[in-house]
């Protein structure tokens, strides 16, 4: 997986360039975020994962509905299909992305 920290608020355009993407919901203190990070660095998966920093993007964390993280988001053209709050192994990780 292909792990894209937002920057300068470019979400739109991230989210518009990929047919389908992940976007993880996290931060820096949460020890179960730091926990899900290798766990999607070694996921057997073509997808972008947008990791979005809740302390800095508390926006789109509301947007979304975020109250937990981690929160993984699974968006395909532009639309929510599916979503897990909290930590998740490497297995249940990609049977989520299938």
């Amino acid at each position: 997986m292909e792990i894209i920290h937002l920057q300068n608020n470019n979400f739109k355009e991230l989210i518009k360039k990929e047919k389908k993407v992940l976007i993880d919901f996290y931060a820096e203190w949460c020890g179960p975020c730091k926990m899900l990070a290798p766990v999607l660095e070694q996921a057997n998966s073509n997808l972008k994962v947008i990791k979005i920093n809740t302390d800095e993007y508390d926006d789109l964390a509301r947007e979304y509905g975020v109250m937990s993280i981690p929160t993984i988001i699974l968006i395909e053209d532009g639309k929510e299909i599916k979503r897990n709050i909290g930590f998740i192994d490497k297995d249940s990780l990609e049977n989520f992305l299938n």
